[in-house]
């Protein structure tokens, strides 16, 4: 049974960091593309920041920046390192991966999802 766990949210002022972790287990992901979203209260899940199998990182608009994606595939864990956070960051930051290598920016195309972890922004 493959599993999604994030870890790492937390209540922070604005203008502090959190790094935010997503342990996969069940199967191996270091050949696939993975990703974070977020979702507000009341807005669609929206794209945060994917990297590829091999490293490249892709980010939104809104973070670029501000956020950095990693992945330790020896670790089947990928993060986010998320500096400057402002209170419109505030969201439920869910981790998702793809069963194939294409980064892609829609959640409806990553088929692995974990349970979020909440990230509040404090003004």
């Amino acid at each position: 049974q493959v599993r999604l766990v994030e870890s790492g949210g937390g209540l922070v002022q604005a203008g502090g960091s959190l790094r935010l972790s997503c342990a996969a287990s069940g199967r191996t992901f270091s050949t696939n593309a993975m990703a974070w979203f977020r979702q507000a209260p009341g807005k669609e899940r929206e794209f945060v920041a994917a990297i590829s199998w091999n490293g490249n990182t892709y980010y939104a608009d809104s973070v670029k920046g501000r956020f950095t994606i990693s992945r330790d595939n020896a670790k089947n864990t990928v993060y986010v390192q998320m500096n400057s956070l402002k209170p419109e960051d505030t969201a439920v930051y869910y981790c998702g991966a793809r069963s194939g290598r294409i980064v892609v920016v829609t959640a409806y195309e990553y088929d692995y999802w974990g349970q979020g972890t909440q990230v509040t922004v404090s003004s």
